[in-house]
């Protein structure tokens, strides 16, 4: 969910470029403005995304290193269930067994010495990196019509066609993963997509 919710900000950010483009009077030079401008915005935006990822895995990690030392300070019971269950989806911490809650508090006491701070690992870098990826490809489909086709008309249907489809298959997928109908929710992405274009346009973004 959080990956296609990537590939969507992009979308939209590079959407926001070619439907305000005015192709009427447009150039080789003024395409090409155009097109550095939605890749330097997507670049920027993807950089910022990965940042924002890695700052939200070390506050992962760090709640999570609060609660751990919390549940290994209390002796009480009732107190250790309620830190465990803090950490856990609300509907899986309302359907576990006192038991299970336990079982869990005996094997995280039983783990070795915590680190000081939170740390990021190697796959924290490498997800960050494919989140810049996926923000930052996503501009292409969209901006290799103007490369590819020399008539800016032409090239601005095309590209809108292609924003069109990925905005489709993007609710497709959201819709898959939400439980919703497929089909409906993509035809619904379209329609938002497009609100969201036309209001950053009217809003000067």
């Amino acid at each position: 969910m959080e990956r296609v919710s990537e590939i969507l900000f992009g979308l939209i950010m590079v959407l926001t470029f070619t439907s305000s483009f005015r192709v009427i009077r447009a150039g080789d030079q003024e395409v090409r403005e155009m097109l550095i401008g939605a890749l330097g915005c997507n670049l920027a935006w993807g950089i910022i995304d990965a940042v924002f990822y890695l700052m939200s895995r070390l506050s992962e990690q760090g709640q999570g290193l609060v609660a751990l030392r919390a549940l290994r300070a209390t002796n009480d019971p009732v107190e250790a269930h309620e830190i465990i269950g803090s950490t856990l989806p609300p509907l899986l911490a309302s359907v576990l067994p006192q038991a299970e809650y336990q079982m869990m508090r005996q094997k995280l006491n039983e783990m070795p010495e915590l680190p000081a701070h939170p740390r990021l690992a190697k796959e924290d870098w490498l997800a960050a990196g494919r989140i810049f990826l996926l923000v930052f490809l996503s501009t292409l489909p969209v901006a290799i019509p103007f490369v590819l086709i020399h008539r800016p008309v032409l090239a601005l249907h095309v590209s809108n066609v292609v924003g069109i489809a990925m905005l489709f298959v993007c609710g497709y997928a959201f819709g898959r993963f939400s439980g919703f109908r497929p089909w409906r929710v993509g035809i619904l992405m379209v329609l938002v997509g497009a609100l969201l274009v036309g209001l950053s346009i009217a809003l000067g973004g």
